[in-house]
Formats: C-alpha cells, structure tokens, sequence
C-alpha cells in the first residue's frame, strides 16, 4: 500500500510537468486563501442558532408568567431551553430589553409604555394578543370615566402595564391625586377582597391578567358592575396604541346572562419584543410557539387572531415579516432544529466561499498563460534590437560581434526558463527565431544582408 505522502508527491510531480510550478502555485495559492476565507467566514459569523434563550416575563401567576411556561414546553420539544426571568412586568420587561446589560432575549411588553426608552435596537416579532382594561365598581352606574373623580381607585402596583394605563386615562379626564382622589395600590389577588369588603370604589384590572373565576364573582355579586366605555372609538382614535374590545353578552354565565349585554372594553396589544440580534431560526419558532399559545380563540379574541404582524410603537423584525408571509423556512419545516441550523451555518459558509472561489479558478488559468507568454514573448525585444543593429552595422565586423555577445547572452538566459509542456510551441518558436538572428549575425561579410528580416513579433 502506497503511503499518502508519495501519492500526493507524485501528484504534484504530474502537475508540474502539466503546467509548470507557477500554476500549481497559483492554484495552491487559490485553494489555501479559501481556506482561509472559509474558516475566517466560519468562527467570525458563528451562525449556529442558539440553544438557550431567556424570556422576561411577569409576577407569579401572571398571564405573562403562565405564558412563558408555555412557550418554554413548546421551545423544549424543538430541543431549546427557554429561560424564564420573572419581572413586576411590561414595564421592567421593556427596561430590561433596552438594556443591553441584562441578559434578556425577548418579552412581553404592552403598547404604550415606550415613554422615552431607546428602542431602536428591539423589533416586534408581532401582536399577541389584545388586553382590555376591565373597571369594576361599586354603586349607581357610571357612564362616562370622569364619574370617577373623588373616588378610591385601585390602579394596580407601580411598574405595571395596568397602572400605566390607569394613569394616563385618568389624566385625559381631568383625573388627578390632587383633586380628591385616592389611588391605591393593593396587594396582587387582593384587589377584588378589596372591592367587596368595600376598602374601595373601583378596581382597574388587566382582562387577560384577570382570573375568570374572579370576573364571575364580581358580575354575580349585587351592587358590584362592569364599566362599559361608551366612548371606546373616541379613545382608540386619540389614543393610538388602544383597541376597542367586546365582552360579548352571557359570555361570564349564560344561565344567568351575564354580563346582561355587550360591553365595550379598551386596551392595548401585548406585542413579543426581541433584541435585533435574535437568530432567524429561533425568531422562527417563538412565532410558531405564539400561534399555539394565542391563536386559540378566547373571550377576547377568535380563533387564529392572533398573532400578527401589526407595527404600532416597535418595528416589525424582518423575519418575522419574512415568517408572517411565507412561514419557516425551507431547512427548519424540513429538519429538526439541530440538523437545520448545522445545514444552514454550513451553507453559510460554502456559497460566499464558493462565489469567491468560481471566479478565481476560471481566473488563473488566463492569468498564468498571459505571464508565460510574457516571459517568452519579452525576449522578442532584444531580438528585434540585435537584428536592426546588425543591417544598420553590416560591414562593421567589431560592431556584429558585440551583437553576438549579446544574442549569446539572451540565449543563455532562455535555455534557463523552465516551460510547461503545453507551452512548448512558444519556448521553441522563440529558439528558432534565436538560431536564425545567429544566422544573420554569421552570414560571411561578402554576402549581401538578406533582402528582408522575418516579420516583427508582436510585443506583449
């Protein structure tokens, strides 16, 4: 068995004979600068999609928080560990995102809450569901949010999307601390005992970070209402991250009808906000995960609503626009999540490798046959000037020896040019035309110089 050294010495040795050490030069050269290139293009890009992912969520037993777990079971199957990072949420969340300190990679924020953060560096990967703003009070029926003045409210804990929102609807009806009335923050789950033990007037919850169980007790207890926005079109058209909603009649109870007609809601969209940098493949798969989790159909929502692709204050990712359109692409609806992202991260590599690397060996081949036909065609020159010299000086014996001296000289450096094979007809060519200048140089001095010297060579 021949040893893998000889055969490749062997190989070289052809080569050369072929086409001279210029060319295999020159091709080595090509495939080690690619190399070098694949493996520049590999370790710098680093494209493998990730395997872990951290997701900042919301309090214990939030929506936001009930979510993730989902979305961390669904990210399991595909072989991704989703991270779970609770928070006092939307808020935090969007604080959490914009600072690139935190090790966060997604999250649940509430349109509306930009309030000066520096998103430029988080996209939307889509609306996922719309949360209405659900008023419950005690008392005479209230038609109008300006009714609330003078009242004690529960506007949900600092730092929430419900105490935001509260906040800035009341001020757009003139509501404020200073005129009387009272904002409470109670404790979470406390809010409705609050309600009923008659600690309050008026509770502002979040209608997906609501527990039914609790909206039935509340519309089952006597003197205890649902606020109905009568004015919702006016307040989704001055305020423009708010949408209008409808709780629908009977959907709390149909035996008892409740509530007793439609009620109109407003709220914002919770959109899942990324960092720029998210990976393709995994922006991919937190939108398949949203459409299990939010696209069944719920109070507020049908079915396959949501999600969706809706710009408000975030832009949408471009591969979210991208999966909105045409779903995953080919690789991760074909292989598992592994396989795809190893197949991608190789493409990656080759098609820029391979644009490169086309081009340049059909490049080579022209290039090294225009420089051996230079370094035989260059001795044509002196050639040319030696056999001028030679009609111009014929009588002058001193004058054509020195023109020998020189044609030896050239010829000598020719016999050291080493030619490939396929360049053979050039090499001899240019010795032949060498022997006939000697010829002339040599004829005797009776003889009359030749009526005409061969026909000039084309300079390179």
């Amino acid at each position: 068995m021949s040893h893998p050294n000889s055969f490749f010495t062997r190989l070289v040795a052809i080569l050369t004979a072929l086409f001279g050490r210029g060319m295999v030069f020159s091709m080595g050269v090509v495939l080690a600068v690619s190399l070098l290139i694949s493996a520049a293009i590999f370790f710098f890009l680093n494209s493998a999609a990730p395997t872990t992912l951290t997701i900042t969520s919301g309090p214990a037993g939030s929506p936001f928080q009930t979510n993730a777990e989902k979305y961390q079971k669904i990210l399991a199957r595909q072989g991704v560990t989703l991270k779970i990072l609770p928070s006092d949420g939307s808020v935090e969340n969007l604080k959490r995102l914009a600072d690139p300190k935190i090790k966060v990679d997604v999250g649940f924020v509430l349109g509306g809450e930009v309030n000066g953060v520096n998103i430029d560096k988080l996209v939307s990967l889509g609306s996922i569901y719309n949360q209405p703003l659900m008023i419950f009070y005690r008392g005479a029926e209230r038609k109008l949010l300006a009714d609330f003045k003078g009242l004690r409210l529960d506007i949900g804990p600092d730092g929430s999307g419900t105490h935001s929102l509260a906040l800035a609807l009341l001020k757009e009806n003139g509501i404020e601390p200073k005129d009387g009335t009272v904002f409470v923050e109670s404790l979470a789950g406390d809010a409705a005992q609050a309600l009923l033990g008659n600690r309050i007037d008026a509770i502002f919850v979040m209608g997906d970070s609501t527990k039914v169980e609790m909206m039935r007790e509340l519309l089952h207890t006597a003197g205890i209402r649902l606020f109905n926005f009568v004015q919702a079109d006016a307040y989704t058209r001055r305020i423009h991250y708010l949408n209008k909603m409808e709780m629908p009649r009977g959907s709390m109870d149909f035996g008892k009808d409740l509530p007793p007609e439609n009620v109109a809601l407003i709220g914002p969209t919770v959109e899942l906000i990324a960092r720029d940098n998210l990976h393709p493949a995994l922006s991919d798969i937190l939108i398949e995960a949203a459409q299990e989790v939010h696209g069944t159909p719920g109070i507020f929502r049908n079915r396959g609503e949501f999600p969706v692709a809706q710009e408000h204050e975030f832009r949408l990712s471009p591969d979210a626009t991208r999966y909105y359109t045409s779903g995953k692409s080919y690789l991760y609806r074909t292989f598992p999540f592994a396989i795809a992202s190893l197949i991608a991260r190789v493409l990656q590599v080759i098609v820029p490798v391979a644009l490169l690397l086309i081009p340049a060996i059909k490049t080579v081949p022209a290039i090294y046959r225009w420089q051996m036909e230079y370094r035989i065609n260059k001795w044509y020159r002196g050639l040319l000037d030696i056999e001028r010299q030679a009609f111009r000086n014929w009588d002058n014996a001193a004058a054509r020896n020195a023109l020998v001296n020189r044609l030896d000289q050239i010829e000598s450096a020719v016999n050291r040019i080493t030619v490939p094979a396929k360049f053979g007809s050039l090499f001899y060519g240019l010795r032949e035309h060498i022997g006939f200048v000697r010829s002339v140089l040599l004829a005797p001095q009776a003889q009359n110089p030749p009526v005409a010297a061969p026909a000039p060579v084309t300079e390179p």
